[in-house]
């Protein structure tokens, strides 16, 4: 991987080989549930257990009713990882040799605007557009296009792809717990600690539909009458959706 990492130095003009390479992606449904996510590449390898997932806390703020505000979720998911490196959280640590955001010149702008307020203006920083695949750089106002088959482009779209990835899984398993605990929360004689019980039990709504009263009724917390009711309630979800 040395000569591709030296590749994509010469390409993007740094001053040291990008061993370390950090991708950060916002993934919002619907307007709720929105999700920065962290990947981390070492010598040109994915390194999953450095990856990490922002809860973005100010969604409500950022939209005042309107569409989310990307740009603000990126700035708000680079302070949160910058600071932590600054406050030595080792889990946050080294600092990136170089910082990509999936996006054009809207999402470079927005990490460059942190850069200079962490004073970490030092760190490489590049937004890679999905649009035609484009390359954008700081102080440059054309976007560079990486030969089609450029190695080095390739490994960035292969960065910025699974940071787009890890986003979506994150999603996914967060609006999934969203609903069956909503699911649970409208059944009669289920409260917050059955419910949670039942979940830490089976895994799994599926697995709480798939089982017998027998095996509800032996869930913590739970007795005959609870497990009926609850089976009963799931067997008429299930016909209507």
């Amino acid at each position: 991987h040395d000569a591709l990492l030296d590749d994509l130095q010469k390409h993007l003009n740094l001053e040291t080989v990008p061993r370390r390479i950090e991708c950060f992606d916002i993934s919002t449904v619907q307007g709720s549930f929105s999700v920065g996510s962290m990947v981390v590449f070492k010598d040109g390898k994915a390194d999953k257990k450095s990856y990490r997932h922002f809860t973005i806390k100010h969604t409500l703020e950022i939209t005042q009713g309107q569409e989310p505000n990307d740009f603000e979720m990126m700035r708000e998911v680079l302070r949160r990882r910058l600071q932590r490196a600054l406050d030595g959280d080792e889990k946050f640590l080294p600092l990136p040799d170089l910082l990509m955001v999936d996006g054009g010149k809207g999402q470079l702008s927005s990490a460059l605007v942190v850069l200079q307020e962490k004073n970490l203006e030092m760190i490489p920083t590049v937004g890679l557009a999905k649009q035609h695949e484009l390359l954008f750089v700081p102080d440059r106002s054309e976007a560079i296009a990486l030969p089609r088959n450029s190695p080095a482009l390739h490994l960035l779209q292969r960065i910025r792809d699974e940071a787009h990835r890890f986003a979506i899984t994150h999603h996914r398993k967060r609006r999934g717990k969203a609903q069956v605990r909503s699911l649970l929360d409208d059944i009669p004689g289920i409260g917050e600690t059955r419910r949670n019980a039942l979940l830490e039990h089976f895994g799994s709504l599926q697995k709480i539909r798939a089982a017998s009263v027998e095996e509800i009724a032996s869930a913590p917390g739970m007795n005959r009458a609870a497990a009926e009711k609850l089976q009963q309630y799931l067997n008429v979800l299930t016909k209507v959706e």
